[in-house]
């Protein structure tokens, strides 16, 4: 049975892993100065930083409409049994109800909520690669690709609060405060939703080599076949320092390296990085 596997852009993942995994990668939209651009076609994090530095303004992002889910699915359902369809989280985009109101107007294409983001979505369309590969039929894989998401535990650390200020999520008073005892935060998506799970002082480099030793020290309950260190634009002696810390502290066979794309950098800004793994309960 021919399946194909399809996510938004807000996946995350690297060239080489959407080659591998031969997954169909349909592009989120990103509004800059009212133009609607393909989030890694016509715009780029590079791009996003670059403007918001040079005119304080940010980016935002919009969500693909059901019209444009459809004449996505199209082709791709005539040409293969099935078409599963991996969103960002319903809590955070249009995207999940818009492709599920799509999908109704085909018989083999169906659509799950990662409830995720960036490389934590990622993890749910890898697997359903590896669980096609295996030739389970579209409703088990559906079945096994829900049960995942609840135990995919991604994770963030904030090097500034600048974009956090300019989106309206964090005050300017609170941010001022931050930076003034050097305080990094560490963003945890939740059931679907984001929420500051803690506060890191010091270095950005020593507050993550504390985060990711802390997210994977002695943990008995993570698979360990691979986990992602997903990141917008870090310095390399911080992404040293992340690789460090996760081999130190990790057992994992597989260790993805990404880059954060348009969504992640819009709402978090440069330099964010996070380690992102499933549980095994």
């Amino acid at each position: 049975m021919a399946i194909k596997i399809t996510s938004d852009s807000t996946c995350d993942l690297a060239p080489a892993q959407i080659e591998e995994y031969n997954i169909g990668i349909v592009p989120l939209i990103v509004m800059k100065d009212d133009a609607p651009l393909k989030d890694g076609v016509d715009i780029t994090p590079a791009d996003i930083f670059t403007y918001t530095a040079k005119t304080g303004k940010l980016c935002s992002t919009s969500a693909l409409s059901e019209f444009e889910y459809t004449e996505y699915f199209r082709p791709l359902s005539e040409a293969n049994d099935a078409v599963i369809h991996i969103n960002i989280s319903a809590e955070f985009s249009s995207c999940f109800q818009n492709a599920t109101k799509a999908a109704a107007h085909f018989s083999n294409v169906y659509v799950i909520d990662s409830r995720n983001l960036s490389t934590g979505q990622g993890h749910v369309a890898i697997e359903a690669a590896q669980l096609a590969a295996r030739g389970l039929s579209p409703e088990e894989i559906c079945r096994e690709l829900n049960d995942l998401t609840g135990r995919v535990e991604a994770s963030f650390l904030l090097d500034r609060l600048d974009y956090m200020v300019k989106g309206g999520r964090c005050s300017s008073v609170a941010a001022l405060g931050a930076n003034l005892l050097h305080l990094k935060p560490c963003i945890e998506v939740i059931d679907g939703r984001m929420r500051v799970v803690k506060k890191y002082r010091g270095t950005y480099d020593r507050c993550i080599q504390a985060y990711v030793t802390e997210r994977i020290q002695n943990r008995t309950d993570l698979r360990h076949d691979r986990m992602f260190i997903t990141h917008a634009g870090a310095e390399p002696d911080t992404l040293a320092v992340a690789r460090q810390a996760v081999a130190e502290n990790g057992r994992f066979e597989r260790v993805y390296e990404t880059i954060a794309g348009c969504t992640v950098s819009c709402h978090c800004g440069p330099h964010t990085l996070g380690v992102i793994f499933i549980r095994t309960k």
